[in-house]
């Protein structure tokens, strides 16, 4: 199976813990998050992030509904965390977000590990899968750019491992 890393980052003029708490709250996916996607946090109690946090989502890709679950695997506030799919439309997917305090403002990292399903067919798919996933992250850099005015952002870029 093949798999895919997409990896962008960006560098952020703000304090790290007010950084990482912007990010591990679940519900402001949904802010960067593009509309045409429909997403949302489905949990029927709030979620508290930490080690070992079950996140449900629904969400359409391509008109089709589909749900999403992901657990945090690693949480080591405000440095990292690791949110992993347990069910949902990839065979992996394990997303790292590093925060590194630099004298420049917080620099951001991404790393999407993923695999898709299907064998031959999941690569045949990684045409039209890469263009998606390339369009949602730079609709999220874009949106959080604005929302920290002076954010310095980085394009996307999905690689074979």
């Amino acid at each position: 199976m093949a798999t895919y890393q997409l990896r962008c980052e960006m560098l952020v003029p703000l304090p790290i813990g007010e950084l990482f708490s912007v990010f591990e709250n679940p519900y402001n996916l949904i802010k960067i998050t593009p509309p045409w996607l429909h997403f949302r946090v489905t949990n029927s109690e709030p979620v508290a992030m930490r080690k070992g946090a079950e996140i449900h989502y629904t969400f359409k890709m391509k008109g089709l509904p589909m749900k999403w679950t992901t657990h945090v695997t690693e949480y080591e506030k405000p440095f990292c965390f690791v949110d992993e799919q347990f069910a949902g439309p990839y065979t992996l997917w394990r997303h790292r977000h590093t925060f590194t305090q630099t004298a420049q403002g917080v620099l951001v990292k991404d790393a999407v590990d993923y695999i898709l399903p299907m064998g031959p067919l999941g690569r045949i798919a990684q045409p039209i899968v890469k263009h998606d996933l390339m369009a949602i992250f730079n609709y999220r850099q874009q949106a959080l750019a604005q929302l920290w005015n002076g954010a310095k952002i980085t394009a996307p870029v999905i690689t074979l491992l």
